[in-house]
């Protein structure tokens, strides 16, 4: 049996990256109010699209679906019971008959519940029915990493699990813009995406956002600085930490090129080798804990194409193979001066 559904016209704009968006209709958000942005812009367009989750109705623990049941009302902005089991088998069910599933799990520590559901329905949907079914129209969204406070429950970063799993897509965004294109083509994209948000940057980070539908190129990673010496490549809040650690070893003379991956999987490799290859030493650092995590198959994959250009090892600068603790968080997460000292090592060997 085919599904029928119907195609909706969306009035979104694509982009590669966020400098290409010309728009001058700008407002000054921060990244929890880009995200409100950008969903309250897809339930207008698309009368298919559903937001859903525990708190959902009232806004979400960080507030942002605020404004949207009001605004949509509770046949498409809703609550669902405390069951993350149940948000993901209930959103793989909408996706497959036609809808535009938004389902949101408060924390990516509690994403685990639902881990079957996603890694051997969502992703294997479309692939065990040969594509006569899929659903693709399932967008997951999460909070991730670090916040200050939150300890064990509530700080983990667990992209790895899910970019092992082929038939996901898994995003992070870095700063409001970005947050914004990267979630609605993440929405609009037709394979399940795991949308991580980092929590810490909901309030912290500010930008001047286009007002327009717009939409960034997924799989596609950015080069946010340009630099000549070494290759550091992050995601989420690694970004701002990579920056502060170039302007450390500026003042050494190091220039640093800066790569924000956005995309975990599938992860725009030929960008990471074309930058490698120009610098000859590069450093990759996330939150996680190191072993199995993203910059062991990112190592890899450089090395692997980039041997002969490389002047030093490749270095990893990520969060330790423990538990995430609390009083203990500054020493746990990859900081600045850890950076710095991993680059001044680099350039040094």
């Amino acid at each position: 049996m085919q599904l029928l559904r119907k195609v909706y016209r969306f009035g979104s704009t694509k982009h590669r990256f966020a400098s290409d968006i010309k728009s001058t209709n700008r407002q000054k958000m921060n990244l929890f109010q880009a995200i409100n942005n950008a969903l309250d812009i897809e339930l207008g367009a698309n009368p298919k699209a559903l937001l859903f989750g525990e708190d959902v109705k009232f806004g979400g623990v960080f507030r942002c679906s605020q404004g949207l049941n009001e605004k949509y009302g509770t046949d498409r902005v809703f609550n669902t019971p405390l069951c993350e089991q149940g948000i993901g088998a209930f959103g793989i069910g909408l996706a497959s008959v036609g809808y535009t599933a938004i389902a949101e799990i408060q924390f990516g520590d509690y994403i685990f519940p639902a881990f079957d559901q996603i890694v051997n329905e969502a992703a294997k949907f479309r692939y065990r029915s040969g594509d006569q079914f899929n659903c693709g129209s399932l967008t997951i969204r999460s909070t991730w990493g670090a916040v200050g406070h939150g300890a064990l429950y509530h700080s983990q970063s667990p992209e790895a699990y899910f970019a092992h799993t082929p038939g996901l897509k898994v995003v992070v965004p870095r700063d409001p813009i970005q947050a914004k294109g990267l979630l609605l083509a993440s929405i609009r994209d037709k394979n399940p995406v795991i949308f991580f948000e980092p929590k810490a940057l909901y309030r912290n980070a500010e930008d001047e956002v286009p007002l327009d539908d717009y939409e960034l190129e997924l799989s596609k990673a950015e080069v946010v600085q340009q630099g000549k010496h070494i290759t550091l490549i992050g995601y989420g809040t690694q970004i701002r930490v990579l920056k502060e650690a170039a302007k450390l070893a500026e003042k050494d003379g190091v220039s640093c090129e800066i790569i924000d991956l956005q995309t975990i999987y599938p992860y725009d490799g030929q960008t990471l080798v074309d930058s490698v290859k120009k610098t000859g030493r590069c450093i990759i650092s996330h939150e996680a804990p190191q072993t199995c995590g993203m910059g062991a198959e990112l190592s890899a994959y450089i090395q692997e194409r980039c041997f002969l250009h490389l002047e030093a090892p490749i270095k990893r600068v990520t969060g330790y193979d423990t538990p995430f603790p609390l009083v203990h968080e500054p020493i746990y997460l990859p900081d600045k001066f850890k950076i710095y000292e991993a680059i001044k090592q680099s350039v040094n060997y």
